[in-house]
């Protein structure tokens, strides 16, 4: 089993993961999320990793939790950050799966190169 954020860069050349570990508990979306993620689609994780989940849209973001193996998350919006590297390609968005929660979308199957979901609110 794999544990990684994925291939961070600093300009356009991925350079190497970082793997870390985290707590299981999930937090639930604020009110005015509630309404919009009833019914909401969830994505896949890639098989056999262990995502970290950041604080922010990069892997120098602290470290919130880590996913398990075979998750699914709701993507509440998307945004641009730092470039990584995974099983589903190269990207630099990252998907906001709960209050203060990031993933890397290059470890999440959305069927899409590009954005799902609204970009965040800054």
């Amino acid at each position: 089993m794999t544990t990684q954020d994925g291939l961070a860069s600093t300009g356009t050349a991925p350079q190497p993961a970082d793997a870390g570990a985290g707590d299981a508990a999930t937090e639930a979306a604020p009110a005015a999320f509630g309404a919009a993620l009833a019914g909401a689609a969830t994505y896949p994780v890639a098989p056999g990793y262990r995502v970290n989940v950041r604080q922010g849209a990069g892997t120098n973001t602290p470290l919130v939790r880590q996913l398990p193996a075979g998750a699914r998350v709701q993507i509440r919006c998307q945004q641009r950050g730092q470039w990584v590297v995974g099983p589903y390609g190269t990207s630099n968005l990252w998907d906001n799966i709960g209050p203060g929660e990031y993933v890397s979308d290059s470890y999440v199957h959305t069927g899409s190169s590009g954005m799902v979901a609204p970009g965040c609110l800054s």
